[in-house]
């Protein structure tokens, strides 16, 4: 892993006249820039008509980059199809859930499953490859863009529907084994062929889960397949480059780990405002009220966070971020020009937290079209902007500070896909989401001070960690079942629930012990009960001291572990002793950071309780702190223990301090 920092930007010549491209270079340049991302769209003016290629402007732009010692990212452009594809291949789009097919005049319109499209996709991925393979200015390759944006993971065509049959065939072998394991005597659902089953969508009332599970599996592994084609095709032609796809936010549709094991870096466009309008304001779950308000000009404080330790794990500790807002964007719900300071902020944040490089979005506003609201480093007019100024200070620190890398962190956070999946086929309580529960515990976490390292569900060596989260690890296949048990040999603290280990792979429960395995068959999963998140139950301990609220999910335990906290009805919902601990419920935020101060006394964790907005990393030069609040925090209130390096340390709203 590279331990150097370095600046990158998303550049798009083809949308500017070739008279600025020189200036542009010198400019990027002299601002600090190292990488620069082209051709990530430019499908249309790469190839204006089939089989006809319009190479000059392209060789042109590479020439004038490299003349200022830029390091290129080429991009395969196979996000955005040009509209003869379409002519060419009229039933390549994507289908939406309610049959609609996602029409030409946008970007992300294509089928993962249609067999026309991937051999154009793999076609031109061969020509720009064979192009530039290896031409000394293209320091690394990106594969397509943002691979489930908008919704695009799963598609309902006629392709999708013909591949998940043949998919179904392979896995399954057989129609009765089909049948035994989606439990399709139900309702008369018995398939005599696969050849009559039918994507899930559109049913009277709710489909079969584990139809809808296998469905979800399928739609992730295309993704993966049509990536691996591209991979496979740069592996050969463009040697020795690394290889890069820029994921996205809340994207769950897919397995990113399968993904990433293709690649050699894994990268991601981080957009905080707009990831804080566009989901804090439909569900906060976990969240103190007012949180939305609190942080609308700076973006939730964990949310980036979260999504660098979940690709860093990814990218086996590679990491860049492709995409980093540079300031007001145009695609959120609300779009409020970020707190002065805030670029500056995200940016130190990511690379605290693993990131080799930071690319911003983008060079300069574009004046036209769907991003023509979307600000860049530069106005439409070329002068600079806020984002400018503070990428400028950025790479001034940044050449200064010299190289650092994250510290080993005490506690590991097991993030699952299929769990995700599983839990989005039958919630069984309409505000129950897998994913905002894990940012839950993270969130937690991280207003405590600690460090969090996400892990993945199998194959992980546990013996840097003091303490192991396992939230709502649903469908547990044989290997899983495996793997969790060997948690018992695990020195350190494990924490799981709730709604865990409940489900086999095949979403059947268990017909022989409702007890969950090792090493948390001291519990017994009696019944669950959902109920909208206003509900909440009080939670108390064994001294009848108030810790919180229990709500959303609640399970009715039977348990030969001791009960630590048990609801006002009596019922034991977070129980445990030596190492092994288990809540039976959703936490509300004081319940989990009861929970949590409980087990850090076991796993003997260090806790700092954050100020409001205020978080922290550290990493192998000292501990980075970072405001997202809107009001001036004193660091020295913290009592740390290195508290004299602190005297009078007082941080402003988007104010960043390394404490060495």
């Amino acid at each position: 892993m590279s331990e150097n920092k370095h600046l990158g930007i998303s550049y798009y010549p083809e949308h500017w006249p070739q008279e600025c491209w020189k200036q542009d270079a010198k400019d990027l340049a002299d601002l600090g820039i190292t990488y620069v991302r082209i051709a990530e769209y430019a499908w249309s003016r790469i190839e204006p008509e089939p089989g006809e290629f319009a190479w000059e402007w392209l060789d042109k732009v590479i020439e004038t980059l490299a003349s200022k010692a830029l390091k290129i990212i080429m991009c395969t452009p196979t996000a955005a199809p040009p509209r003869w594809m379409l002519n060419k291949h009229p039933d390549m789009l994507a289908v939406d859930e309610a049959n609609q097919p996602r029409k030409f005049g946008s970007r992300r319109h294509y089928c993962f499953s249609h067999e026309g499209y991937r051999w154009e996709s793999r076609r031109i991925t061969e020509i720009l490859a064979d192009r530039y393979g290896n031409h000394p200015a293209i320091a690394a390759w990106q594969t397509d863009s943002a691979y489930g944006g908008h919704e695009t993971v799963r598609s309902w065509s006629p392709s999708a529907h013909k591949a998940f049959q043949l998919w179904l065939a392979q896995k399954y072998g057989n129609i009765k084994a089909l049948n035994q394991a989606w439990g399709s005597v139900l309702w008369s659902m018995e398939y005599n062929s696969f050849e009559q089953i039918e994507l899930p969508n559109l049913t009277v009332t709710q489909a079969n889960p584990a139809h809808c599970l296998d469905f979800d599996r399928f739609s992730s592994d295309q993704v993966a397949e049509f990536n691996s084609e591209q991979v496979g095709i740069l592996r050969q032609l463009a040697a020795g480059r690394p290889v890069i796809h820029n994921f996205t936010a809340d994207t769950f549709a897919f397995d990113h780990y399968k993904l990433a094991d293709q690649l050699d870096i894994a990268g991601w466009d981080c957009y905080p405002i707009s990831f804080h309008t566009h989901y804090q304001m439909e569900s906060s779950f976990g969240t103190p009220e007012g949180y939305w308000e609190d942080y609308f000009q700076q973006g939730d404080p964990d949310y980036q966070a979260f999504h660098h330790d979940l690709y860093r794990q990814a990218g086996h500790g590679r990491l860049w971020v492709m995409q980093m807002q540079s300031g007001p964007m145009n695609l959120a719900p609300y779009n409020p020009v970020p707190l002065p300071g805030m670029v500056r902020l995200w940016s130190w944040e990511a690379f605290a937290h693993g990131a080799e490089t930071t690319s911003y979005f983008r060079w300069r506003q574009v004046p036209f079209a769907q991003e023509q609201m979307h600000a860049g480093l530069k106005q439409t007019d070329n002068k600079p902007a806020q984002g400018y100024v503070e990428v400028a200070q950025l790479a001034l620190e940044l050449e200064q500070l010299g190289p650092f890398t994250p510290a080993e962190a005490p506690v590991a956070l097991v993030v699952d896909y299929e769990s995700q999946w599983a839990h989005e086929a039958q919630r069984y309580g309409k505000d129950f989401s897998y994913i905002r529960l894990v940012l839950a515990y993270y969130r937690a976490l991280r207003q405590k001070g600690v460090d969090v390292e996400i892990i993945r569900p199998l194959s992980q060596d546990l013996s840097p960690y003091k303490l192991v989260i396992v939230p709502a690890l649903y469908a547990l296949s044989e290997e899983l079942s495996e793997n969790l048990a060997a948690y018992v040999e695990f020195n350190g603290v494990v924490l799981g629930g709730p709604r865990l280990a409940q489900k086999d792979a095949n979403y059947q429960l268990s017909q022989s012990s409702l007890k969950l395995p090792k090493p948390f068959e001291g519990v017994e999963v009696l019944r669950s009960s959902t109920s909208p998140k206003e509900f909440s139950c009080a939670v108390r301990d064994l001294a009848d001291h108030n810790r919180g609220k229990a709500y959303i999910w609640q399970e009715e335990i039977s348990t030969s572990l001791p009960v630590l906290f048990e609801d006002e009805n009596n019922q034991p919902v977070f129980m445990g002793e030596n190492n092994t601990f288990y809540v039976a419920a959703w936490a509300d935020p004081t319940l989990m950071s009861a929970i949590l101060d409980e087990v850090f006394k076991i796993a003997k964790i260090d806790k700092v309780e954050m100020p409001s907005g205020l978080r922290r990393s550290k990493t192998s030069i000292g501990t980075f702190y970072y405001n997202y609040s809107k009001n001036t925090v004193n660091l020295k209130a913290l009592r740390l223990a290195d508290a004299a390096d602190l005297d009078g340390l007082e941080l402003p709203p988007a104010g960043v301090a390394l404490v060495r």
